[in-house]
């Protein structure tokens, strides 16, 4: 019975203004890969984005009503949202910090590895994390 359980999260939607700003932060400041950029119709798009290598994603979705903008950068009540782990965390700190990434404390070293929360465009709040071991 077990081969016939779900194997993994594909994606996870993150809530955006506008595509092209969020493709622009996720791809050019913090080197994601787009995966799928397709059109919809009617002002929607099937957009998703990923670091290389990894296989879930973040469908950005554009919100479309009041409720749904409201929650553009607090979907998780300010909660850390996202964990990026980096195998090099001195390297893409420092890579971070020269296109302007927020980080809102110094790196810290917990029990699990090298941490520290930063912003994306929106204020979601990500830890980027070099694991131990």
């Amino acid at each position: 019975m077990t081969d016939k359980l779900v194997k993994h999260i594909a994606a996870v939607t993150v809530m955006v203004d506008d595509y092209d700003r969020a493709l622009s932060f996720y791809c050019d400041t913090l080197g994601f890969i787009c995966r799928v950029n397709d059109d919809l119709g009617e002002g929607k798009r099937w957009v998703v984005v990923a670091p290389n290598g990894t296989s879930a994603g973040l469908l950005l979705a554009k919100a479309d009503s009041e409720t749904q903008r409201a929650a553009i950068g607090n979907q998780v009540a300010g909660r850390v949202a996202f964990f990026l782990h980096t195998d090099d965390f001195r390297r893409d700190h420092a890579a971070f910090m020269a296109k302007g990434v927020r980080f809102h404390e110094e790196p810290r070293f917990e029990p699990y590895g090298t941490v520290a929360v930063f912003e994306d465009l929106y204020g979601n709040l990500w830890d980027l994390i070099e694991p131990k071991g």
